[in-house]
């Protein structure tokens, strides 16, 4: 079962993770829109979307620069122009996960304050206003920003401090296990999504 709730509980917030949940977060696309040869993208998605730098990212312990300098070490110089462009564009190749914008007005709807809690870099939170999708929604905490990383507690309870939202009351949706797992250790109302938005639109519209 991808939810739980409370039958007693009345959820009036909803908090999504970002990436595998509103949109698709595919190194291989973004590094095609740059490169068409097949081995040139595979090094690149490898290097340059490694979690050794990614999760410091996430952690907001190493700038964009510091990144794209030392994936410069590890690749050829014929793509260092590449690397560049596709760091600092990744951000405007996420296609919206099919299903979401209906999901987001179902929760706006039936009244629900709706938020975003990423695990993402300082990069995207700069630029988080040009992301169409996150228009619809009432606010963010970004992981970088922030200081803490999920599924620590205390990412999730600087959330519930930030917008003053009750844990119980509350429903968060992320495709990673351990952070919702997180998310119930807190006291939040916790949705495994496994990418069918129309299973989420069902377990959301049925809500108490």
């Amino acid at each position: 079962m991808n939810g739980q709730t409370n039958a007693k509980t009345k959820i009036k917030n909803v908090v999504f993770d970002f990436g595998q949940v509103l949109v698709k977060f595919d190194p291989n696309y973004m590094c095609k829109r740059y490169v068409s040869d097949e081995n040139d993208v595979n090094l690149l998605c490898k290097v340059l979307f490694s979690r050794y730098y990614w999760d410091k990212l996430d952690a907001g312990t190493i700038s964009d620069e510091e990144l794209v300098s030392d994936v410069k070490t590890k690749i050829p110089e014929r793509l260092h122009k590449s690397a560049e462009e596709i760091y600092y564009n990744w951000i405007y190749n996420l296609p919206e996960i099919e299903g979401m914008r209906s999901v987001i007005s179902l929760c706006r709807e039936k009244g629900f304050g709706v938020y975003l809690l990423s695990n993402i870099s300082e990069y995207f939170a700069l630029h988080s206003e040009e992301i169409p999708i996150l228009s619809l929604l009432d606010g963010f905490v970004f992981s970088a920003t922030c200081g803490f990383v999920k599924p620590s507690q205390k990412i999730f309870e600087h959330i519930t401090q930030r917008f003053n939202l009750t844990p119980c009351e509350t429903l968060f949706i992320d495709d990673n296990a351990m952070n919702v797992n997180g998310a119930k250790e807190f006291g939040i109302t916790s949705y495994l999504f496994d990418g069918n938005a129309k299973n989420l639109y069902n377990f959301i519209n049925n809500l108490p």
